[in-house]
């Protein structure tokens, strides 16, 4: 649990945080205790930061770029037994930061998951940006045709009560026919993110599609953040050889010849000769080529799928995570980063936020970053040939 200094106004840049509930129709506010005897009589968003505050023993929040729901993780201390399970499904927004400060919304979830352990007892939600009982989770059949990506998306979001914000540059894409077959919404638009370059994220109600690496939020570039070594607690560098492939080839039947011919195209890491590679570490050999396994029906198709894979790979060429001391909540994913202090190597690569995990506890408040290489200056070269 927290000390006084916790949540307390007197304590400059004391961690801080805001919890509101609003729980289902017709439900009880279960984060009360057995002592209180919480209104029913509506259903209202309520301020529950006085309530968990005695009985908080971590606040986790992950921020995640696509792919992953945002997650939410309440650690409660339950040794006198008083409180109440929480009502699943209900709704939760946080918002986190320092006393003396702003804080900062951190969006909305679900409670989806609820553990009691002991002894010592004590209560774990978790809560997440998707609610995976709503109709996204559930198996449907659909077809478009002659269709954009962003309508596309914008009628699963619909369907799903959600607003939809499509990337400019990926809005626009021309899909001739597409089926949803015994899918998931949920895994119809990762495949259909996947093939396009894209990823998709849903956030206080906004199913968000995007692509990743490039560094704009509301359309404009986000600045470059400076970390230094000394403002970290730990930190880890990974690189694997396995998975540096410096080209990417995808295929296509060209039916438009007299006679059916299967073409490819191939996207090459400009540049990137064997002595180069040697002292690069962030470059995959030219000669390691990732062949997709389907053949598509277009070339416009394969093209696209193949840039995505190849800018997946140039961006997963590397991994750096990072602790901070002191958490920071002015940062978000896709945010640009400059290191120093670290290996030459490491200092020079330019790198993009892909997740953040802040935590709140005793021990005060901490973020973990976690990035992947910035592409955005390495080039590419095509090569069109007839197989």
């Amino acid at each position: 649990m927290f000390d006084m200094q916790f949540n307390d106004p007197f304590q400059a840049d004391a961690p801080a945080f805001r919890v509101a509930l609003k729980p289902n129709p017709g439900r009880a506010n279960s984060t009360s205790t057995s002592a209180e005897q919480p209104d029913n009589s509506k259903d209202e968003t309520k301020d529950i930061t006085a309530t968990l505050a005695p009985r908080l023993i971590a606040l986790t929040v992950t921020d995640n770029r696509g792919f992953e729901a945002d997650t939410l993780t309440l650690t409660l201390d339950d040794s006198d037994g008083k409180i109440e399970m929480p009502e699943r499904n209900a709704q939760v927004t946080v918002s986190i930061g320092r006393q003396g400060s702003l804080l900062t919304d951190m969006g909305s979830f679900f409670i989806d998951q609820v553990k009691h352990q002991g002894a010592p007892d004590r209560l774990i939600i978790t809560g997440r940006s998707v609610d995976f009982r709503s109709s996204m989770n559930t198996a449907k059949e659909w077809s478009w045709h002659d269709a954009t990506l962003g309508d596309i998306v914008k009628d699963i979001a619909w369907r799903n009560s959600l607003s939809a914000n499509v990337a400019p540059e990926l809005a626009g894409i021309k899909i001739a026919h597409i089926d949803q077959s015994k899918e998931t919404d949920v895994a119809f638009l990762t495949r259909l993110a996947v093939s396009n370059g894209a990823e998709i994220a849903v956030k206080s109600g906004v199913l968000i599609f995007l692509v990743p690496g490039k560094c704009l939020r509301g359309g404009k570039e986000i600045s470059t953040v400076t970390i230094n070594r000394s403002d970290g607690d730990s930190h880890a560098f990974d690189l694997t050889d396995r998975t540096a492939y410096g080209s990417v080839i995808a295929r296509w039947e060209d039916t438009k010849t007299p006679k059916k011919q299967t073409k490819q195209v191939k996207l090459t890491r400009k540049g990137v000769s064997k002595p180069q590679w040697k002292t690069d570490y962030l470059a995959g050999l030219t000669e390691n080529t990732n062949v997709l396994q389907n053949n598509f029906a277009s070339r416009d198709e394969a093209f696209r799928a193949a840039l995505a894979e190849w800018q997946k790979r140039q961006r997963d060429a590397a991994a750096f995570s990072l602790t901070l001391a002191q958490g920071r909540v002015d940062i978000a994913p896709e945010t640009p980063v400059q290191l120093a202090g670290f290996k030459e190597v490491i200092n020079q690569t330019p790198w993009v936020i892909k997740k953040l995990t802040h935590g709140i506890d005793s021990k005060g408040f901490i973020t973990k970053l976690e990035l992947e290489v910035d592409i955005r200056k390495i080039e590419y070269e095509v090569e069109e040939s007839i197989i």
